[in-house]
């Protein structure tokens, strides 16, 4: 790890220290291929599966590596955070490994599914409205009165280097690599991303996925600094946070470009995944194919390595449902 102007930044040595760390505690997901969105969009894709992940999301890799890489005096404290689902429910399973508290702050519009499973790992959840400014007054509240280990869901090195696990693993499943994209909010995973590549494949190409409606991090890219929106409304609720300095360190000096989708693209894509590859994946995931089917001329004839990077969504609110 180095101290950039007093930014700590992971190393690809951190993520090779990550992946041996949580090893015993998350499943290397598997790569799938569909020969219909092959044909479809014109380019191969390989669809590196963490809604199969613990926890049902890639989050459950950079959780793991803050929380088994505390001390036992720090992990004595606990841990905290606050998220709108995917790593809150990701840090109270790493946490219930270790038997330590955890106390996550949720916006009260987070999916019922995502707030089952934190209680169902055994974390407690603190509700606050559904913006970032809210999520952060909230946090510092319940972080004053626990005096828990923050550990932030994207910016943070340990974090990061966890979710570079994913990448890592995609490179080893999958040779020839054109590109690889992922979904964008806060940017955690594309910062992995961006980690992992520019150490080991700094010829793959790095796309970053994000909705029209929450579209910071893209408007960010072509600024050349951070643009936060307080609280966007997309169905895409894993990607309504804005970047953070660490994250915007990778995205700045790695990423190709950053692509939106609509709302409505988003939710196609989303139903297209679910009748044609027979898997779950919640909206966030749908956000890069919906990107794909939106820009061919980017992506045809590459092969492009796809992060799905989670399944956990609320059955009985599925966006195309009526009412």
């Amino acid at each position: 790890m180095k101290d950039l102007a007093g930014l700590m930044v992971p190393d690809f040595d951190d993520v090779l220290a990550a992946h041996a760390r949580i090893a015993p505690h998350i499943h290397r997901t598997p790569v799938l291929t569909s020969e219909f969105l092959n044909r479809t969009t014109g380019a191969e894709l390989f669809f590196k599966c963490e809604n199969f992940q613990k926890a049902g999301a890639f989050k459950a890799r950079g959780a793991s590596n803050a929380v088994f890489g505390l001390s036992d005096a720090e992990a004595a404290r606990g841990v905290a955070t606050h998220s709108s689902g995917n790593h809150a429910l990701s840090l109270s399973y790493a946490a219930g490994r270790r038997g330590i508290p955890c106390h996550v702050v949720m916006p009260h519009s987070a999916p019922a599914a995502k707030k089952d499973a934190v209680r169902g790992y055994g974390g407690v959840i603190t509700e606050c409205a559904p913006s970032t400014s809210a999520r952060e007054e909230t946090f510092a509240r319940v972080q004053a009165e626990t005096g828990a280990e923050f550990v932030h869901p994207y910016n943070d090195p340990r974090v990061i280097a966890g979710q570079a696990t994913c990448s890592r693993e995609l490179m080893e499943q999958v040779d020839g690599l054109d590109a690889v994209i992922a979904p964008i909010g806060g940017g955690g995973m594309i910062s992995g991303c961006c980690l992992t590549l520019s150490s080991i494949a700094p010829q793959v190409e790095i796309y970053a996925a994000e909705p029209e409606q929450a579209d910071d991090a893209a408007r960010s890219f072509r600024a050349g600094h951070i643009i936060a929106d307080d609280a966007p409304d997309t169905v895409a609720d894993g990607l309504k946070v804005p970047l953070k300095d660490l994250t915007w360190h990778f995205v700045r000096a790695h990423a190709t470009d950053i692509l939106t989708a609509s709302e409505a693209e988003i939710i196609d894509a989303m139903k297209l995944t679910w009748a044609r590859m027979k898997i779950v994946i919640e909206p966030s995931c749908a956000v890069p194919l919906a990107v794909i089917l939106k820009n061919p001329d980017v992506f045809r004839g590459k092969r492009v390595g796809v992060i799905i990077t989670g399944g956990n969504v609320d059955l009985d609110r599925l966006p195309w449902m009526k009412g």
